[in-house]
């Protein structure tokens, strides 16, 4: 016998499936919330994972295309790799839940969540974030849960609770807030300058709703839930802290961590390492957890630095942004291009235009998103951290920092109708010290600038750290953290937007929850330093977009015909398309709906393929004068091309004003003539005279 649970959830019905399915699991929810079906599981090791010094937790989602009826393209015919849609959603399910294992945890755990039915009402990506927590709250792994996610959307000023696919797209908020039962412990968001004010009310209300999803989990882990293992904690003795500290004493310690260069601090903690390896060489059992003993005294050290002397590791005040630098066009022959430099992070973006055919397909769970375009792409190469690895393509990070960049930049973007190309950023990782994903952003925006690319406003971007003590009331807010900082702090909250409100938030946390004051402060301080970027650096280098693409970049000429006329532009298997291209050296792209895009970068050969397409779709009337191409010599007249693949014929009797009798004394084929359009012929061709044409 299984139990079902249920609640009414946002209008719709929420409902849970325990011990029907997937028993073998620590623990599994089969998810149902409208039409849409989720089986989320949660599976952990008997023992620890030897050699390792973190948490071994994989986040999986799996988009099954049964799920929306659709079989999978390629050859192979079934689902591959996962999308950048299903990496998305496993980050943001692994981020709140992290935190809430036992950070001595070291057996492999396995959150997977699997999609098999959708209903577009009820977006899957939420009912799998819910299906991982009860998953995990109803298993025997240690968690200290539950936690609960709230997606809120709005459309023209109103909330929407976790909003349908179609009002995500196309509202002006894609927020999902996590909480625990006491604070809120993750925030991402998309946003069309949406207010600080604002979106701190969407925070709270999505934490709201949070708390009623936290009492539903709590009862059915109070019915069905299973009492947590026990495991082995793979904590550093207490005893060997004690040892350390008397061969390297706290100042020692932080006279290594304090500097500016991260070369310098690395090697002072590799001294470090080394003199302590030295006098532990007996000890086996202390060695292997040695790295590990001196992380947790270093993340000490600056912990206490930072929140009870105020001095953060290079010197800077609190709320101080590391010295800054920007330039333009710094790659030659490229649509556009830009550098910044923010400390020792230094990204370089280049910016490539197309035509709208090269945008990016989408084959997915989402009907309303099939296409994409534009691509921020974020690489980040060993040699920028100063380490060595071979390039395996981009990872979870590589895309995660990628779509970040690419949602903050994506409201700011001109329409198809105002600039009709596809748009690819890319972010080169120079020299990365923390927050890469926002120097990314900035270095995109300028990159967008160079192109000529119209946008409304400028971006910048900025992350904003933490230290929290004993109580809620005692913590420390860091503008713009570096690396160290980020690795030894409670949070990294990255906001990204313009003058006049928030364009993307991701927030990272690795504690359990931050108070209001935090969240409120941390967005505060992200929009003080995003407008000091903007005015003091970024505007320095370019302050507006330029008027127009750069010499290299293609030119689009954008021209509206009949779609009935498709088919004469197209021609009889692409004929006349096709001959357009190959005689003026343009690409033409046409929509349905009769838009055709014509792009070179030959200003002239542009102007003669949209003369051709005009005067192919053109209603021919009487008097209308033309210039063709004779093709075709009869016994009765000559065949001239006024337009690819458009033919009219020129009597005998119209060829000249007085009477010849052979159309060869005249013409000859490839001769270029001016003719008049006569109206049809018996037979339905055009008819035209060239011996009238000085009459018109």
């Amino acid at each position: 016998m299984y139990k079902t649970f249920s609640m009414e959830l946002a209008g719709r019905t929420l409902s849970v499936d325990v011990n029907r399915v997937g028993k073998q699991a620590n623990g599994c929810a089969f998810m149902h919330y409208g039409d849409t079906t989720v089986l989320s599981t949660a599976t952990a090791s008997d023992k620890p994972r030897e050699g390792i010094d973190f948490f071994p937790l994989s986040v999986e989602y799996e988009e099954k295309l049964y799920a929306v009826g659709k079989i999978p393209g390629g050859f192979n015919k079934r689902e591959g790799k996962a999308s950048e849609n299903a990496i998305l959603t496993s980050r943001v399910i692994d981020r709140p839940m992290r935190p809430l294992f036992p950070k001595d945890y070291r057996n492999d755990v396995t959150l997977n969540n699997m999609v098999m039915s959708v209903d577009p009402a009820c977006r899957p990506e939420l009912v799998a974030m819910l299906g991982a927590a009860i998953a995990t709250s109803i298993s025997d792994i240690p968690f200290d849960g539950p936690c609960a996610m709230t997606q809120m959307g709005m459309i023209d000023g109103e909330f929407v609770i976790n909003p349908s696919q179609e009002q995500w797209k196309n509202g002006d908020l894609n927020l999902t807030v996590a909480s625990t039962s006491e604070k809120v412990i993750m925030i991402e968001a998309g946003a069309n300058e949406v207010p600080e004010d604002k979106m701190i009310e969407a925070i709270y209300k999505a934490h709201g709703i949070n708390q009623t999803l936290i009492a539903f989990i709590n009862q059915i882990v109070a019915e069905v839930g299973k009492a947590k293992h026990t495991y082995t904690s793979c904590a550093v003795p207490e005893e060997l802290f004690e040892a350390i500290k008397g061969i390297v004493p706290p100042a020692e310690m932080e006279e290594a961590v304090f500097t500016d260069e991260k070369q310098v601090r690395e090697e002072n903690i590799k001294n470090i390492t080394e003199k302590l390896e030295e006098a532990f060489a007996e000890n086996e059992e202390w060695l292997s957890v040695l790295g590990e003993a001196i992380y947790q005294y270093e993340k000490k050290t600056v912990r206490k630095m930072i929140l009870k002397d105020h001095k953060r590791p290079d010197g800077r005040e609190i709320t101080q942004i590391r010295p800054l630098a920007a330039e333009v066009d710094i790659i030659p022959r490229v649509h556009g291009s830009a550098m910044f430099t923010r400390g020792q992070t230094q990204i370089c973006n280049v910016c490539t235009l197309a035509p709208l055919s090269e945008q990016q397909r989408i084959d997915g769970l989402d009907e309303n998103e099939v296409s994409k375009r534009y691509m921020h792409h974020y690489n980040f190469p060993s040699y920028s951290v100063g380490e060595t690895k071979p390039s395996r393509g981009p990872g979870r990070r590589e895309i995660g920092h990628g779509a970040l960049a690419e949602r903050a930049l994506i409201p700011v973007l001109p329409s198809e109708e105002e600039f009709p190309y596809a748009i690819r950023t890319v972010s080169e990782t120079f020299e990365s010290n923390g927050s890469t994903s926002m120097a990314s952003t900035c270095a995109s925006c300028m990159s967008l600038m160079a192109a000529g690319v119209p946008i409304k406003k400028m971006v910048a971007g900025i992350s904003c750290g933490l230290v929290t003590g004993e109580s809620d009331d005692d913590f420390v807010l860091l503008t713009d953290i570096q690396g160290l900082e980020d690795f030894f702090g409670d949070m990294d909250f990255k906001v990204t937007g313009t003058t006049e409100g928030i364009t993307a938030i991701q927030m990272d946390i690795k504690i359990h929850g931050l108070t209001r004051p935090i969240v409120e402060g941390a967005i505060a301080r992200c929009r003080e330093a995003r407008l000091f970027i903007m005015d003091n650096c970024m505007k320095k280098a370019i302050d507006a977009p330029r008027p127009e693409v750069g010499p290299y970049a293609p030119k689009i000429i954008s021209l509206q015909i009949d779609p009935e006329k498709i088919g004469d532009v197209v021609g009889q298997r692409g004929k006349t398309i096709n001959e357009i291209i190959a005689r003026t050296g343009v690409k033409i792209d046409i929509t349905d709906d009769g838009n055709v895009s014509v792009c070179g970068t030959d200003p002239v050969m542009m102007d003669k393929a949209v003369e051709y397409i005009k005067t192919i779709v053109t209603d021919y009337q009487e008097g209308q004068i033309f210039q063709g191409i004779v093709v075709s010599i009869k016994e009765f007249g000559a065949f001239v091309e006024f337009a690819p693949g458009k033919e009219g014929m020129v009597h005998i009797s119209k060829i000249a004003k007085e009477r010849i009798n052979r159309v060869e004394d005249v013409l000859t084929l490839g001769d270029k003539v001016n003719v008049v359009c006569l109206g049809k012929d018996r037979m339905g061709r055009m008819s035209f005279s060239m011996k009238d044409v000085a009459q018109k």
